[in-house]
């Protein structure tokens, strides 16, 4: 790719900056180059919140004194320290842990994704990986994201370390995006297979991230706060890379170091709005009629500290810093892109016409109706850091190439058993609406990917889009809107010019929810 990219630059005579040239072989080059720079911006996102680097700026260890400071708490070590942790980033995390506070540390136990060990081996990270004779017992499980046998087996081995500690323990809890699935301990009666039926419809009806946590929680004897209970009275500090909107650490991995707030009437609430309460097993009602507005004991955690490692924004942030040292006028537009992935796609699209206007004739506008549907679909998704006014305003000044950053998580409801994740689909559907859309004299490329490297049950984090994309399907014999009705936008992308717009990066060890950039460049 890289040598291609110099002939290219050569033969169109362009600078190796932002890429704004004219004519059939200067535009070819400039669609590769422009995808290859989606590429590495991505790559510098993700590299922003490996946990590794997060964890040692978090924690400092004075190795006379074994004082050990998280933020501004101190705590005392002296062979007392345990470890427990569950989610994608978590192996990374207890590499680095180890290798700052092995000397203090008496045991360990962590759930993280089937494969991942090896999967790091093979990539040669090894950075990610422990170190032989370790003293932290790993489980591998929850396969495609998915709780299983082998997460439950992990998450009763983290109960029973926690329920062995004393007042004179530290836990450390390391806790990234995907630790729900890795850590599923049901309350009897519940099974974990009635657990996870109960989790899917939900999911395939579109509920919120938030929603399934919280059904989570009143089912779990870990989550909502349920560790933090079990560890009581050690004290208890977690380390958290969030996957979620907004941080909220009560939602991340269900809270397992987070009292629960939510009461059975919330759980009722979320079941009667996607139709699920009348079929519920009598296992569930069980635990639900007998559990109270917080079942896992103390109102508060005092006994714990909380810390948010790395997030969204701060992956944003440098993305934002990466671009502008490329050339890009870079704004971030929402760290919090939250809603159904359809109308998320249309925003996106008309965003891109509305911004496209501004840059194709200096002083020109989008049609008035086309502003006022723009800002309505951003009312319409409700999203609380959205920058759409500062983003439009700036593109007045700019005299280059833009570069819009987004990141969150948007909701994609199953009418297919195709195979797809979030990102794929929704990149495939703002390609549809960027082909609606007369983009002028406005090169434009968006990007999704899933910071932690695999979108959905694939392989893939994530896939571009130009606005050619359903006519050259066409031209492949591909109908968009019958893979989209089927869910199934990785078996398209597969399919659409030999795969080369899927973004491939491997796990990448690390996981704060996913990152969106859309490109726009004057002829």
């Amino acid at each position: 790719m890289a040598a291609a990219l110099q002939v290219l630059r050569h033969l169109a005579r362009a600078p190796s900056g932002p890429l704004l040239w004219g004519g059939p072989l200067a535009r070819m080059a400039s669609s590769m180059a422009l995808a290859e720079q989606a590429r590495q911006l991505f790559e510098s996102t993700v590299g922003a919140v490996l946990p590794g680097p997060l964890l040692q700026r978090a924690l400092s260890l004075d190795p006379d004194s074994g004082e050990l400071k998280v933020r501004d708490r101190s705590f005392q070590l002296r062979q007392n320290l345990y470890l427990v942790g569950f989610g994608k980033a978590v192996l990374g995390m207890a590499a680095a842990a180890e290798e700052l506070l092995g000397q203090h540390l008496v045991q360990g136990v962590i759930s993280v994704p089937k494969g991942i060990r090896a999967a790091m081996e093979h990539a040669g990270k090894q950075e990610m990986l422990l170190k032989p004779h370790s003293r932290i017992q790993v489980f591998e499980g929850a396969e495609d994201n998915l709780a299983d046998r082998d997460a439950l087996r992990a998450a009763l081995a983290i109960r029973q370390l926690a329920e062995g500690l004393t007042a004179d323990d530290l836990l450390l809890v390391l806790i990234s995006g995907g630790g729900s699935a890795l850590l599923p301990a049901p309350i009897p009666p519940v099974t974990l297979e009635e657990k996870q039926t109960l989790t899917k419809l939900l999911a395939a009806r579109g509920a919120t991230i938030q929603e399934l946590n919280t059904i989570r929680k009143a089912l779990s004897q870990l989550k909502g706060g349920g560790l933090a209970q079990a560890a009581y009275p050690a004290q208890v500090v977690s380390l958290i890379l969030s996957d979620v909107v907004g941080d909220p650490v009560e939602v991340i991995a269900s809270g397992p170091t987070v009292a629960s707030i939510h009461s059975v009437q919330d759980c009722l609430y979320i079941l009667n709005r996607y139709g699920l309460r009348t079929a519920l097993p009598r296992s569930v009602k069980t635990v639900l009629a007998r559990a109270d507005s917080d079942p896992h004991g103390p109102h508060t955690c005092g006994h714990v500290l909380n810390v948010i490692l790395g997030s969204n924004a701060l992956a944003l942030a440098e993305a934002q810093k990466q671009a502008e040292a490329l050339g890009y006028r870079a704004v971030v537009l929402s760290t919090a892109i939250q809603g159904d992935v359809k109308s998320v796609a249309q925003f996106y699209g008309l965003l891109a016409r509305v911004a496209g206007a501004h840059l194709a004739l200096p002083g020109a506008e989008a049609s008035v109706q086309e502003d006022e549907r723009l800002y309505e679909l951003a009312a319409d998704l409700q999203l609380p850091d959205l920058q759409l006014k500062e983003a439009l305003e700036a593109l007045v000044g700019a005299r280059g190439p833009v570069c819009l950053l987004a990141g969150g998580e948007p909701t994609v409801r199953l009418q297919g058993s195709g195979k797809g994740g979030r990102n794929q689909e929704l990149a495939l559907r703002v390609g549809v609406e960027l082909g609606q859309w007369p983009l002028g004299t406005v090169d434009v490329l968006f990007l999704s990917g899933g910071t932690g490297g695999q979108d959905g049950p694939t392989e893939a984090a994530g896939a571009w889009v130009r606005p050619e994309l359903t006519s050259q399907a066409a031209a492949e014999g591909l109908d968009v809107a019958t893979f989209l009705a089927h869910n199934d936008s990785h078996t398209f992308f597969c399919r659409f010019q030999g795969g080369a717009h899927l973004l491939h990066t491997g796990l990448t060890g690390t996981n704060v929810t996913d990152a969106h950039f859309l490109f726009l460049h004057p002829q």
